[in-house]
């Protein structure tokens, strides 16, 4: 691949994911401190993102892979999501709020695909090249939580000003940003014929039901769906749980989460080659258990070291887990089976899975608050600890290791 061609894809995933992180670290204080939101309706906004995953596979099978160059549409889904994050920045309650998010996150979680399909388009050895490119998109990630706190936007101060809601507006210009150099890309043009028969079973895939079949795969299945519930807890209350406590540029911090995802990324295919798929996956739900676990007992003063630890956990928590299971899937699947079997798992994952969790993490959250909007955090961080637990003794009895094939 020409040096040319990755730094304009390169570029292209730094700006993916800033947009995406510009907004979605700090959307739970945002939501409570500007907006009055209930813990219930801040879990009703981090829903669209499950609602998006579960609906993206029609909209690229049914128009990406048929009727426009990827580019093109990433470019045009952009666009307007800078239209709509300036409509969010704008909104004054969650009335209107909610709509418009739901709206940007049916549009936005397709674009994940499609950057990875404009870059694969243009890739001679996507395994080793890939990871080039992709890291890009986790330094964006990193850059949007350390400018928010760079510009104290989730301090005290910036939170009782108000000034919390500019992430809206830097995520607008990004996308208007990302949306004009999207048409600039190299051409990645349509997978499939018009004529060509959509099929939805395998869009979702459907087509790789049949792999449950198989208990170990199914007890995998299962366990990936169940780890996302506790998953949804870090998404929803981390950024609002960090503020309310006084920990200082808390969005800054969480960067080191994805800082940590580099590192264990590079660690894994050692890790995984030594101890294999079942020592993997158990020592991610453990790192879950852990991280939720130094969370209740962390503090802004004395304690913080411990909220920074749980932190830097979730590149074990995230790697081991999602990207060996991608690989677990992969090998598990087949020829047959290999696109199906991915987009099961990301529907059950991110649409399922989380959508439980991010439901359950509200009920949670607002049985512990009062009236003041003040939370008993531990109480609420030692239940997806708990879960964690739970969802490790029925994986370590149930699942057998396995080999991968090659």
């Amino acid at each position: 691949m020409k040096l040319n061609i990755r730094v304009r894809l390169s570029t292209m995933m730094f700006l993916e994911f800033f947009v995406w992180s510009a907004w979605y670290v700090t959307m739970g204080t945002y939501l409570g401190s500007n907006l009055g939101a209930s813990d219930q309706e801040i879990s009703l906004a981090f829903t669209t993102q499950s609602i998006g995953a579960i609906i993206a596979p029609f909209l690229v099978g049914l128009i990406a892979d048929r009727y426009f160059p990827a580019q093109r549409i990433l470019g045009i889904i952009h666009l307007i999501g800078a239209w709509l994050m300036y409509q969010l920045y704008q909104s004054e309650d969650f009335a209107t709020f909610f709509p418009l998010i739901l709206g940007y996150m049916i549009l936005f979680m397709p674009t994940l695909a499609l950057v990875n399909s404009i870059s694969f388009n243009q890739m001679n050895n996507p395994e080793k090249e890939f990871s080039v490119v992709r890291v890009w998109g986790t330094i964006g990630w990193i850059a949007a939580g350390f400018l928010i706190s760079a510009f104290a936007w989730d301090s005290k101060a910036g939170l009782e000003s108000g000034m919390l809601k500019n992430t809206w507006l830097m995520a607008s210009y990004l996308s208007l940003a990302l949306g004009i150099f999207s048409m600039t890309l190299p051409n990645t043009p349509p997978r499939a014929g018009r004529a060509d028969k959509f099929k939805l079973s395998e869009a979702i895939g459907l087509d790789a039901l049949s792999l449950l079949k198989d208990k170990n795969f199914a007890i995998f299945f299962l366990s990936s769906i169940l780890i996302c519930i506790p998953l949804a807890f870090y998404y929803q209350n981390a950024s609002p749980f960090l503020t309310e406590i006084g920990v200082e540029n808390s969005t800054g911090k969480m960067a080191i989460g994805q800082m940590s995802e580099v590192l264990f990324m590079l660690a894994l295919p050692i890790f995984f080659s030594r101890f294999g798929v079942k020592k993997t996956l158990i020592v991610a739900m453990l790192a879950w258990a852990f991280r939720y676990l130094f969370f209740a007992l962390g503090d802004a003063e004395s304690g913080v070291w411990l909220l920074l630890i749980g932190i830097a956990l979730h590149g074990v928590c995230y790697d081991f887990f999602f990207v060996t299971g991608q690989i677990y899937t992969d090998a598990h699947a087949g020829e047959k089976y290999k696109s199906s079997a991915q987009g099961l798992i990301t529907l059950a994952t991110y649409g399922v899975g989380m959508l439980i969790g991010f439901w359950i993490a509200g009920m949670i959250s607002d049985f512990y608050s009062d009236m003041h909007g003040n939370h008993q955090w531990k109480s609420i961080w030692l239940i997806p600890s708990g879960i964690s637990v739970l969802v490790l003794l029925f994986f370590m009895t149930l699942f057998r290791d396995d080999k991968i094939k090659h």
